[in-house]
């Protein structure tokens, strides 16, 4: 599958190195904000073996139209920005290229903008695009279902530098009905990222807990997702659609 990934920062680098190690996929480009290593190879930056092209280009003062249209790719997998889908969205849709977006926050503006494109293409949001933390949520809203009148604390820990409550926990208290301001913020070191759902019963607790252990999670569940997102027909996708097929009991 041709690829091209939209951002190379810390988590990007992490997808990049699952793309080109991955048999079935093929990294085309990776359009970067900063100039500093365009025209070089993401293989190279990496010190990863691999053929696939993956050659970096710069953002600043791109023609995306021109980029599709000289090196055409499947899908596009966003770890940019907020403002990175104005960018490349509409010509990507254009294209008929599906998108995948791990963005962790977006406004109404750009939420907006997913539906306009999952009209004319394929378009997969996820705040956070690990498996397991999915696999939490699913979990999360089980025992919530089973016990509705029980207490429910939401902590999530990422690196010091992280700004914000993370988009992962904010759809957490979504889905549990747990307000926002409530949730428990810790920022530390260098921790990658992790949430914890505490249930407290009177007599007892449960505890929920994901925690991502290296960014390359993240490559693994875009990977997931591209894949199974090959044969579904345009329009606008979360986790939760590609997990249902999976469970002969729905938690809807």
């Amino acid at each position: 599958m041709k690829t091209a990934l939209i951002g190379f920062g810390r988590a990007g680098k992490a997808v990049a190195s699952v793309i080109l190690t991955n048999p079935d996929f093929k990294l085309e480009w990776i359009l970067r904000k900063r100039p500093s290593l365009t025209g070089r190879s993401a293989s190279e930056v990496l010190g990863i073996e691999s053929d696939d092209p993956g050659k970096v280009i710069s953002a600043s003062g791109v023609d995306m139209e021109k980029i599709l249209d000289e090196n055409p790719v499947d899908v596009i997998i966003d770890f940019s920005s907020e403002e990175g889908i104005h960018r490349y969205g509409k010509a990507a849709a254009s294209k008929g290229i599906r998108i995948i977006s791990a963005i962790s926050h977006y406004g109404d503006s750009e939420k907006s903008l997913l539906r306009e494109l999952s009209k004319e293409t394929v378009v997969f949001w996820s705040p956070n695009i690990t498996l397991g933390i999915n696999y939490l949520m699913f979990a999360s809203r089980f025992l919530q279902k089973i016990a509705p009148w029980v207490d429910i604390e939401i902590i999530e820990q990422h690196f010091k530098t992280k700004d914000g409550i993370s988009g992962t926990a904010v759809k957490l208290a979504e889905a549990l009905d747990v307000k926002p301001a409530d949730i428990n913020v810790v920022r530390a070191g260098g921790i990658v990222g992790k949430h914890e759902v505490i249930f407290g019963f009177p007599y007892q607790t449960v505890r929920l807990i994901h925690e991502s252990i290296s960014r390359e999670a993240f490559g693994n569940g875009a990977i997931f997702v591209a894949q199974n997102l090959r044969d579904k027909p345009k329009g606008l996708y979360n986790f939760e659609d590609l997990l249902h097929p999976y469970f002969n009991d729905h938690l809807n």
